[in-house]
């Protein structure tokens, strides 16, 4: 039988043959590859042509010279990449050079409107002074001054009676920054302390502001402590009570209820948010005080510590609709010294602020008798001793050795 060459559809290699055998069975031999042609007339003639022609060089391409990759950079195809990545350095430039601007000039433009509401006086000492001492001594004194205010003003702050006319002082402190990175001391003066006036024998200190202003307080200050004034401050009844608004109030916890008609206030006991009247009427009392004019003393530097405190908060100096309002009225509530500059300005909000924080110390000066019988009715003895002590310590500008009179 003879065998039937393959189908299409026959899976066999393409190049094999189908041949017979003798037993009529298909087998495959591997196709032979097709025989080497020798070249033609035309091929031979160019072969010999270019074999007798003299070789050239061969002149090379002009290399293009790589683009340097910027060190770190992306590669040359990524052009979009690097092209957003310096956008993006831009923006971050330009915010931080916003921030820049906005630190220094929120700042600087708050300080200005502050500085520009504050009235200036002669206080310094017409009388000899002490050498000039180490640190920064600043004289604070709030005044039952009505200058300014209105009739509505004076029956809402009780400051009406028969002592509306003059000026007398509800507040005499001193506030030490030191030189030498020491703590801040605030120190209480009793109003009432008995010392000698230059010029008007011994009274009662607060009488020297009454006598002659802020120069005549100066003097005696200086006289009595050795310490050289650097600057005065002074606030009146309606500045205090106009700065307590402007910080929004004031949370003070009396540890009981006070009903005090000569400073208009009926409070109850435990902590609770006070207004400028509220707050004001908090500070003057001292009839209703066991302690008197000593009491008193220490609520005023609980006050001053809870409206720093708030002034200096995040929440105030952040928010441009607080921070500025109460730049204009504090400063607006303020009487500085004529030499005094924005810096000492700035330097005394600093040191109230550290002088009413944990690491600060605040005290009254030592007293011996709270209730000296005296020719002008009963005043404060100081503890002399103590006293002198306590000045010596500010004089070295060692504020940290006031803790073991204040233990």
């Amino acid at each position: 039988m003879t065998a039937e060459p393959p189908t299409s559809d026959d899976p066999s290699p393409r190049g094999e043959q189908w041949h017979s055998t003798t037993y009529g069975r298909p087998a495959r031999r591997p196709a032979r590859p097709p025989a080497a042609q020798a070249p033609g007339r035309e091929q031979r003639l160019a072969d010999f042509s270019a074999a007798s022609a003299p070789a050239r060089p061969a002149t090379p391409a002009p290399a293009r010279p790589a683009r340097p990759a910027a060190p770190g950079g992306p590669a040359r195809g990524s052009r979009p990449l690097r092209r957003r990545a310096v956008v993006r350095r831009r923006r971050l430039l330009a915010a931080v050079a916003v921030l820049l601007v906005l630190a220094v000039a929120y700042p600087s433009a708050l300080a200005w409107r502050g500085w520009s509401s504050v009235q200036q006086v002669a206080a310094a000492s017409t009388g000899e002074r002490p050498a000039a001492t180490p640190g920064t001594t600043y004289l604070i004194v709030g005044s039952d001054s009505r200058d300014g205010l209105t009739p509505e003003e004076i029956a809402e702050y009780s400051a009406g009676g028969d002592d509306i006319a003059g000026r007398r002082t509800d507040t005499i402190m001193l506030l030490h920054v030191p030189a030498g990175g020491g703590p801040s001391a605030l120190i209480s003066v009793p109003r009432d302390s008995y010392v000698p006036i230059p010029g008007h024998d011994s009274n009662k200190i607060n009488a020297a502001y009454a006598i002659g202003g802020a120069p005549l307080l100066t003097e005696t200050v200086e006289n009595v402590s050795g310490l050289r004034i650097d600057h005065y401050v002074e606030t009146g009844f309606g500045g205090f009570a106009r700065i307590v608004d402007a910080v929004g109030g004031v949370e003070m916890c009396p540890a009981q209820a006070v009903d005090d008609v000569r400073a208009g206030l009926d409070i109850q006991a435990g902590c609770q948010e006070m207004g400028g009247a509220t707050a004001l009427g908090y500070a003057r009392y001292r009839y209703s005080d066991v302690q008197g004019d000593l009491g008193r003393a220490v609520r005023q530097r609980e006050l001053l510590a809870a409206i720093t405190a708030k002034a200096a908060s995040p929440a105030t100096l952040l928010n441009p609709f607080r921070a500025f309002p109460l730049a204009s009225s504090g400063g607006s509530a303020v009487t500085l010294d004529e030499e005094a500059s924005l810096p000492d300005l700035v330097g005394f909000l600093r040191g109230m602020r550290a002088a009413s924080g944990a690491d600060g110390i605040s005290m009254t000066v030592p007293v011996a008798d709270p209730n000296l019988r005296t020719s002008h009715g009963l005043a404060v003895k100081w503890d002399t001793a103590r006293a002198l002590e306590m000045f010596e310590d500010l004089k070295r500008d060692d504020t940290e050795a006031l803790r073991s009179l204040t233990a």
